[in-house]
C-alpha cells in the first residue's frame, strides 16, 4: 500500500530546517511554525536550498510550506519583479514532488472559497491544477 502524503510538519524536520537555514526557533508556544517562519525576502534562497540540497521527505514537505507561505507574503506585499520566475520554480518543484505535496496544494487552493476570500497565492495554485 502506498504511503500517504504528510499533512503536517513534524518537529524533527522543523528543528533541522531551523539549523540549516537559520530560521526562527521553535518555542513551547510555537504554533504553525512553518507559516510564521515565512520570509518574503528569502523566497529565492529557500527555493534554491530546496533544489540543491539533500533533504529527506519530511524536510522537503516542511520547507515547501515555508516556500509557499513566503511567496504568498511576497505577493501580498505587491512585490512583482520576480513573480513569474519564482512561481515557475515553485511550480516545477511542486509538480516534481506532487505526491509529497498534494495536501499542501489542496490547503492553498481553497477550492471551496471564492478567490476574493483566498490567499494571494491561491490563483497560482489553482492554475497549476488545471
Amino acid at each position: 500500500m502506498k504511503e500517504s502524503a504528510p499533512k503536517y510538519a513534524d518537529k524533527e524536520s522543523i528543528e533541522s530546517l531551523i539549523k540549516k537555514l537559520n530560521l526562527p526557533p521553535l518555542t513551547p508556544y510555537s504554533q504553525d511554525w512553518e507559516y510564521t517562519s515565512a520570509d518574503s525576502s528569502r523566497v529565492d534562497e529557500f527555493i534554491t536550498y530546496y533544489e540543491n540540497n539533500q533533504l529527506n521527505k519530511n524536510e522537503k514537505f516542511t520547507l515547501m510550506i515555508v516556500i509557499i507561505s513566503s511567496f504568498d507574503d511576497y505577493l501580498s506585499e505587491g512585490i512583482e519583479t520576480e513573480n513569474n520566475k519564482l512561481w515557475n520554480r515553485i511550480k516545477q518543484n511542486l509538480l516534481q514532488d506532487y505526491e509529497l505535496h498534494i495536501n499542501t496544494i489542496h490547503y492553498w487552493a481553497l477550492d471551496k472559497s471564492d478567490l476574493e476570500d483566498c490567499f494571494s497565492i491561491t490563483p497560482y495554485i489553482r492554475e497549476m491544477r488545471t
